[in-house]
Parts: structure tokens; C-alpha cells; sequence
């Protein structure tokens, strides 16, 4: 494939950061799986959650399902259509609480799962919509169904953003840096194409196409004119949208955001992706929006060039730490990405 006028070998999308899966659990590992076929569903599931369902019998799979595009069908109505008649008797294994609530799109999943009599359902995490809330584990217990709500940080990870957004009105926010060793994002003259090399390159755009939206700073568009899309073969439809950081009017083609803080600022974007420049990184850390941080190292060292970050109104040292929990690193050509999650 060619990205950005250079040929980079063919990529996948970036694994899914699933962490505290406790393998000792007998449903870890089933609830893992669900999770991680959830993540076909983001971001084209939206508005609704990214929801992963798994049907075992005897060991074996027979029935999958995640959220398709649009919302419907929901991952158990998938997941029961393929296991069909063999459901019953099985165990499924659904990232989040099958909805208790009816629509003109679909009948409730809960009474779905209900009819098709499961032995046992294993749950990864309630659903914080008040319509489900606790009615979905409610309605499959009153149908005699073995019910089992799993402590599961695999299963939350893979519905930050439509948990986040349940809870605090916002998405979860990805800020994306590409530095030197040094953390520079380019050299003094404002050259910096390219700081990492074709394959990191490759594996951001890979990491675009999980994104509802992708930000940068105003200074950012007017210095570089990004294209912000996704071009890898068979993913350039899953291009996000174009947001930039200003109080001023965007260009055709992109959104403006004037205040992060505003309650309606990301409309009803579950994953945002920031690539900055420094201004708009350190507009996230200083309100504390950022949730991952997914840095990629080239080995240059560029002196004094531009900083990754700009100030971020830290008042002492003591107060920097304990605030990022390194999650996983993976060697890309010869630069590094290495993937913080904030601790909260």
C-alpha cells in the first residue's frame, strides 16, 4: 500500500487495549473474546455502543455478533441468529447489558435472549442508560436464566467511549504525538515531515479509522493543511470527520470547536482523536480531557526545535505523577509507540 506517497507494508488495525483481564476467572478469557470482536463495531456503530456477544457450547463458538453500522442489528440479535435453535442450553457472553427497552428498530435484547433460553448469560458491565440499567439482568433472571454480572475491565475498555459519554458528556479523547527523542514535533523552521517513519505512519491512519472525529489546533490546519483521512486500502470510507481547534469559522469540510469544556463541544462522538500541534495538546491535558496518550518515537534527537506539548498549568512536579499508566508498546519499523491510559 502507499501511504503518504510511500510504499509501507500492508497493516491491520491496532489491537484494542483490553487490560485487568484476570485469566484466572473462568469467563475471562470468553469475555476477552467478546470484547475484542466489539471493536469491529466502533466506530459505525454510533449512537450506540460498540457491543461484542458471544454464544459457547461445549466449549465452542456458535454464535457471534457485534453492533453493526447505525446501531442495528444489536450484537445478541446477531449472535442468536447465528447459533439459532443450539442457543438454548448455552452460555453467552455479551460485553454489555442486553437493553431492556423497545424501539421502532427492534424488539428489546433482553427479551430476545430471554426467549431463546440460554443456560446462562455472562454480563461484562451494566448499562448506565436508565431505560437498562439493572432492567435487562432483571428481565433474564425473571425468565429463569442463570445471570452472572462479571467484574470485567476488558469489557469496559472496549465501551470507554460510550461509557465516558454517559457519564461526563464528552468522548473519549485520544491525543496522538509523533516526536523525537527528545520530544520535538518538528525542527525550529517548523519543518516536520516526516518525524517517524512509514510504518508508524501506517498505523496512525489505522488508528484514525476507529475515531468518530479527528482535532487539530487552528495553527496546525493553517500551518500544515492536513488531510486527516484514512488511506489504507479497504478503510478510506472510515475516514472521521474534520475538526479544528478555534473560536474563528472552519474551512468547508470541517467542523470548528471553540470551547472543549462546552456540554454539547463533540456532539454525540464517542471517540475523538487528537493530533495536535502543541497548543491544542496541552488545551486537552490542562482540562484533563485526555484518557489515552498514544506516543510514537522516531531515534532523532532534533535540539531546539518545536515542543510536543505546550504549558500545561502543572504547579509543582509532585502533582505530574501517578496521572499515566503505561498499557503496551510495539516496535514500528524503526520508531516506538508507546500507549498511556490515565488513571482516574
Amino acid at each position: 500500500m502507499t501511504v503518504s506517497g510511500v510504499s509501507v507494508p500492508e497493516v491491520s488495525l491496532p489491537a484494542v487495549s483490553l487490560p485487568g483481564i484476570d485469566k484466572s476467572h473462568p469467563d475471562a478469557a470468553w469475555m476477552a473474546a467478546a470484547a475484542a470482536y466489539a471493536a469491529r463495531g466502533r466506530p459505525i456503530s454510533r449512537p450506540n455502543p460498540a457491543v461484542g456477544a458471544l454464544i459457547v457450547a461445549n466449549g465452542r463458538v456458535i454464535g457471534r455478533g457485534h453492533t453493526r453500522a447505525g446501531g442495528r442489528p444489536h450484537a445478541e440479535a446477531e449472535a442468536l441468529a447465528m447459533a439459532g435453535a443450539a442457543a438454548a442450553g448455552a452460555t453467552m457472553y455479551v460485553t454489555l447489558e442486553p437493553c431492556a427497552h423497545a424501539s421502532a428498530r427492534g424488539p428489546a435484547c433482553a427479551d430476545l435472549v430471554a426467549a431463546a433460553r440460554p443456560a446462562r448469560v455472562v454480563i461484562g458491565c451494566i448499562d448506565p442508560d436508565p431505560r437498562t440499567a439493572g432492567a435487562g439482568l432483571a428481565r433474564l433472571r425473571a425468565a429463569g436464566i442463570t445471570t452472572d454480572v462479571i467484574d470485567c475491565a476488558a469489557a469496559r475498555a472496549s465501551l470507554a467511549g460510550y461509557l465516558i459519554r454517559s457519564r461526563e458528556a464528552r468522548p473519549h479523547v485520544t491525543l496522538k504525538l509523533a516526536t523525537s527523542l527528545d520530544g520535538r514535533i518538528a525542527l525550529a523552521s517548523g519543518e516536520s515531515r516526516w518525524i517517524t517513519g512509514s510504518a508508524a505512519r501506517a498505523h496512525v491512519h489505522a488508528a484514525r479509522a476507529r475515531a468518530d472525529a479527528i482535532l487539530v489546533g487552528g495553527g496546525t490546519l493553517r500551518a500544515d493543511h492536513p488531510r486527516l483521512d484514512v488511506r489504507l486500502p479497504g478503510l478510506e470510507a472510515c475516514s472521521p470527520e474534520r475538526w479544528v481547534l478555534t473560536r474563528g469559522a472552519a474551512p468547508e469540510g470541517w467542523r470548528a470547536v471553540a470551547d472543549i469544556a462546552a456540554r454539547d463541544a463533540f456532539g454525540a462522538a464517542q471517540y475523538l482523536y487528537v493530533e495536535g500541534g502543541a497548543g491544542a495538546a496541552a488545551t486537552f491535558l490542562r482540562a484533563d480531557r485526555v484518557d489515552r496518550l498514544m506516543i510514537y518515537r522516531a531515534p532523532i534527537v532534533l535540539g531546539s526545535g518545536l515542543a510536543a506539548i505546550g504549558d500545561i498549568g502543572l504547579a509543582t512536579l509532585a502533582s505530574a505523577h501517578d496521572r499515566w499508566q503505561h498499557v503496551a508498546r510495539q516496535d514500528l519499523g524503526s520508531d516506538t509507540l508507546d500507549i498511556y491510559e490515565r488513571l482516574r
